[in-house]
């Protein structure tokens, strides 16, 4: 009896289940990852600094490009609806400090634009991808998460036009179900 295919058959499906393991976005009801990343302004940023308020965190692809833009843009005339609603919104792109500077400058966004340019934060929450076959870069992914530190809601491939008030809508939905 030969034991070797079995065993490369074994080896490969573990490698498997712990390449899916180790890539996998956070479960809905699970802790959210825990990051620390600068800001536009140079600032840091750790997710606990949020405990107590909703969190829309919605990672992107690339500054200054159409989609990005519009998403960006939408969150930022909903921002005192948000804020009404107890929730902060919080950026992220593969992009670093300077680029996030410039794109926040030209459009005035309000919140913070976070830079993940060691691309670690993407990996942790599942959304990094390749484009054109050899850019990684963020997948456009929110992530909803509670004041507790849950995710709630995970946004997948989001549509950048609209998305801004989905995401306010059903902050003010789960509000109303929690209280």
């Amino acid at each position: 009896m030969n034991r070797i295919p079995a065993l490369r058959a074994l080896t490969f499906g573990m490698l498997l289940a712990w390449f899916a393991v180790l890539h996998a976005e956070p479960q809905l009801g699970s802790a959210a990852p825990a990051f620390r990343l600068q800001d536009q302004n140079g600032k840091w940023h750790e997710l606990k600094d949020y405990r107590g308020k909703w969190v829309a965190l919605y990672f992107y692809p690339k500054d200054q490009t159409p989609g990005c833009t519009t998403q960006a843009c939408e969150f930022r005339d909903n921002i005192f609806a948000f804020r009404e609603a107890g929730a902060v919104i919080l950026g992220i792109s593969v992009d670093d400090v300077e680029s996030h500077k410039k794109f926040s400058e030209k459009h005035g966004l309000p919140f913070p634009i976070l830079a993940d340019s060691t691309k670690a934060t993407a990996k942790e929450y599942g959304v990094l991808k390749k484009f054109f076959g050899t850019l990684e870069a963020a997948r456009r992914d929110t992530f909803l998460i509670d004041p507790q530190g849950r995710v709630v809601k995970h946004y997948m491939d989001v549509d950048p036009k609209g998305h801004s008030q989905v995401v306010l809508n059903d902050i003010k939905e789960l509000q109303k179900k929690a209280s």
